[in-house]
């Protein structure tokens, strides 16, 4: 095991730096935010530490490979991990940087209830939200979708859906890239993906995908809360899900492709899992327009979701969903590379398990949040609490506008079945006012709060780096599983 204490320097009380004269053939510096707390947790693994150096190899990285403090291992990069590539100087694009759940993301709908106006309708509720949202490895939508009307999704996201009834006239206004990212070719999506995914839109699917009726527990911005429309008591609803299969077979598709010309580029790697190629080469190219399709398959996704919620609530309670007012915060992809400008120069960002956090003012923001800067959504786990942050400025300078996405793992799935007990986790849940409706004990195991890290303490060091600040803390009431 390496000694990571005499490996890391420490350049502040939240932030780290692994020097890039630690490993042969790193480009840049590694760079993980974390307080001495987390940062001992991380260097238990071990193991997400590497695989920050090891990004920093890739060719074309810019300033540093950069670590959130809920790091932890993944595939080729670490999960919580942010890399900037220049494209005009050999950068590359990397499924492994971006995942295998393409925008995986979160989103949080508002209400105008209050926990009171629950107690009642809680149980019938949630029987409801798991009738119309199904979850589990498996799981087949509601929706019926023709592989035409798939192209069509998966290349103008949200505006299509919007044609077709499933979503207000102002949901796009409040979802990243509005719901509908430019740039996908459905051409470059193999038969297998699109056959794995047309049954899929609408559904949570399972691991550490949820649904949560919570209520906001702890306002600690007042002003901003309030021009994001939160107030202590409220209850909102969190769904958290990404591409499903779709996503999953457009990265398996696009790593054995990029497998085949690595020689053909001069690419020597360190890990096979960073499997990748230049971003303006013509497979670079493909896989980015794939890649766009399952990112707007994954906004449509959560959109169908949010169609289902809103019936859901609006049925049990004997209200529309509009007298409800159930507005989209907003809603940020989690695992995703992006074409953004840093400094005049265009580099494409690969975010896997981070989260955009742009500042107020920034011209990517919708406009009803420009004087108030990104909502940055962060889910904890089921018996805990999630958070609304807000991007701040130094994200721009430290983090290439990222912050943190979770809680991260601490037990492997397998290790979180063996020690937990269903009968005792559902005990400790009941006992803090938490029904849960699940399609499987395994999930239900696996992401038991004991197999994650504590959310507080993440959040806490994202805001001593000041690249993003807490507004709220949120309590769920209802969890909805796989």
């Amino acid at each position: 095991m390496k000694n990571w204490e005499k490996i890391l320097e420490k350049v502040s009380d939240y932030k780290w730096r692994i020097p890039k004269t630690y490993k042969e053939g790193m480009n840049v510096d590694g760079v993980v935010f974390a307080t001495e707390d987390l940062i001992k947790e991380i260097i238990e693994e071990g193991e997400a530490l590497e695989q920050v150096a090891n990004v920093a190899t890739l060719p074309g990285i810019v300033k540093a490979s950069i670590a959130m403090p809920d790091i932890h291992w993944g595939y080729g990069f670490a999960i919580g991990g942010v890399a900037a590539f220049d494209p005009e100087n050999g950068g590359i694009i990397s499924p492994g940087g971006v995942g295998y759940d393409i925008n995986c993301g979160v989103r949080i709908i508002k209400t105008n209830l209050t926990e009171k106006d629950m107690e009642r309708y809680k149980v019938k509720l949630a029987d409801k939200l798991f009738d119309y949202v199904p979850s589990g490895v498996g799981a087949r939508s509601k929706f019926k979708f023709s592989d035409k009307e798939l192209e069509r999704i998966t290349e103008e996201g949200l505006k299509y859906i919007k044609k077709i009834g499933y979503a207000w006239d102002n949901d796009y206004e409040y979802i990243e890239e509005f719901g509908s990212m430019e740039g996908a070719d459905f051409s470059k999506v193999s038969q297998l993906a699109r056959d794995r995914g047309r049954e899929q839109l609408g559904t949570l699917g399972s691991g550490n995908h949820f649904l949560e009726v919570q209520i906001v527990d702890e306002i600690y911005d007042e002003e901003i809360a309030k021009k994001l429309g939160l107030f202590k008591g409220q209850v909102v609803i969190m769904i958290h899900c990404g591409s499903r299969g779709f996503g999953h077979q457009i990265a398996s598709d696009y790593i054995k492709e990029f497998d085949k010309v690595l020689n053909k580029y001069g690419i020597k790697l360190v890990d096979r899992q960073l499997s990748c190629a230049p971003f303006n080469s013509k497979e670079g190219q493909n896989y980015y327009k794939a890649m766009v399709c399952a990112a707007n398959f994954a906004w449509s996704n959560r959109q169908l979701i949010t169609y289902q919620v809103r019936k859901a609530f609006s049925e049990i309670l004997n209200k529309s969903a509009e007298s409800l007012e159930m507005n989209i915060l907003y809603d940020v992809a989690h695992n995703i590379a992006k074409l953004e400008e840093f400094n005049g120069k265009k580099l494409i960002v690969h975010r896997k398990g981070a989260t955009r956090a742009l500042p107020k003012g920034h011209k990517l923001l919708p406009p009803k949040y420009k004087e108030v800067g990104q909502p940055v959504l962060i889910p904890g786990d089921m018996g805990t609490y999630s958070y609304v942050l807000i991007g701040m400025p130094k994200s721009i300078e430290e983090s290439f506008g990222s912050s943190c996405h979770g809680a991260g793992r601490v037990l492997s799935r397998s290790k979180a079945k063996k020690i937990v007990q269903k009968s005792s986790l559902l005990k400790k849940l009941s006992e803090k006012g938490i029904v849960v409706r699940a399609e499987s004990d395994a999930t239900l195991l696996e992401e038991a709060p004991e197999a994650y890290k504590d959310v507080s303490k993440v959040v806490n060091a994202v805001e001593l780096a000041g690249i993003s600040k807490k507004v709220s803390k949120h309590r769920p009431i209802i969890v909805v599983k796989g």
